[in-house]
């Protein structure tokens, strides 16, 4: 750990003292990013995190931003301290650097309204995140935030004041409908939802799960073709070693605490789903965290939500672009081994 005449933290430290809020009491709270930038941002992941003047936690400390701030990133840069799992950092347009954990890296697209046939359709939030209200109105009770990345099935376009397109959404597991405004939420095409590799034999696909490494590794044959860190199981809900299968797969899945994936939170949209195991345990993408490579989930794979995807569109069985999930007998998906 490198030191300086002011203060040094070791990552523990600081992510401890982070999440206590402890170092706010070090500099004031910063301002809000303008929301008039059009480039890459970070929306703030934890209660408070601080902002250094160099890519180190040894560096001293700038500023300390609230959770869903949104900061404006202008290069991606690699730490100087090698003893941390992630050396990640972000430079912000102040010339500030913030650790990459802190932030999910996000952008602000708009889209034009789509006609949504009568089954459905999948759309995933193409913002840093919104408001998910009880009717198609501004000022109507707002029933959960939805974040970028997310991804939620739609099933109607209606119009608010001044004719203003909102899509109907779903909730799968509360039974609930709510409201967002179209121009957030993309409507993901059929052909984005086709499978990866289709014609390699079922047999011949398989994932391997290192815990030690937290790591996945998907093979056709003998042959890797996608790797990517992940996040297992914690010190208190470990994830299972063994032989699997993704038998169980669904684009979108609200997950709270009655689901052991939800990790004892409420978190609609949980993208990318496959399940492998009956406990519920599953790969899916996250965007509650960016901690990669270390163990934070309660049981399932947590994995990034651009690997997630993979993940699903590579794996067996395929889920049809106008359903909402596949759910088919063990023994039928793509084989998981998962060892320490």
């Amino acid at each position: 750990m490198q030191t300086n005449s002011h203060r040094s933290f070791s990552r523990r430290d600081f992510l401890k003292l982070s999440a206590l809020g402890a170092l706010s009491l070090l500099v004031p709270p910063a301002r809000k990013a303008a929301a008039a930038w059009e480039g890459l941002q970070g929306r703030v992941l934890v209660e408070n995190a601080m902002t250094f003047d160099r890519p180190s936690l040894a560096g001293w400390p700038v500023a300390v931003f609230w959770k869903d701030n949104l900061l404006n990133i202008v290069r991606t840069v690699i730490g100087t301290e090698e003893d941390t799992p992630n050396r990640t950092w972000h430079e912000l347009e102040d010339g500030s650097y913030i650790h990459a954990t802190n932030v999910q890296t996000v952008r602000t697209v708009m889209n034009e309204a789509q006609k949504i046939p009568e089954w459905g359709m999948l759309a995933e939030v193409t913002i840093p995140f919104t408001d998910a209200h009880t009717r198609a109105d501004h000022d109507s009770e707002v029933a959960y935030r939805f974040y970028y990345g997310t991804t939620h099935w739609i099933d109607k376009r209606v119009y608010g004041r001044g004719l203003e397109p909102w899509y109907r959404v779903l909730d799968d597991r509360l039974d609930k409908t709510y409201f967002v405004p179209a121009r957030y939420l993309r409507v993901i095409p059929a052909a984005e939802l086709q499978p990866l590799s289709p014609n390699v034999p079922p047999e011949n696909k398989r994932i391997e799960v290192s815990i030690s490494k937290q790591q996945i590794t998907a093979y056709e044959g003998r042959r890797a073709v996608f790797m990517a860190q992940a996040s297992t199981g914690d010190t208190d809900f470990y994830t299972p070693t063994g032989i699997f299968d993704t038998y169980y797969k669904r684009p979108s899945r609200h997950m709270d605490a009655s689901d052991l994936t939800g990790g004892g939170d409420d978190l609609p949209g949980v993208p990318w789903v496959s399940y492998f195991h009956k406990d519920g345990i599953a790969f899916h993408g996250a965007y509650w965290h960016n901690d990669f490579g270390s163990p934070r989930s309660h049981g399932c794979i947590n994995l990034s939500i651009h690997a997630a995807k993979w993940i699903y569109l590579w794996t067996n069985p395929v889920v049809r672009p106008d359903y909402q999930l596949i759910h088919r007998l063990p023994g039928s998906g793509t084989k998981v081994e998962i060892k320490y």
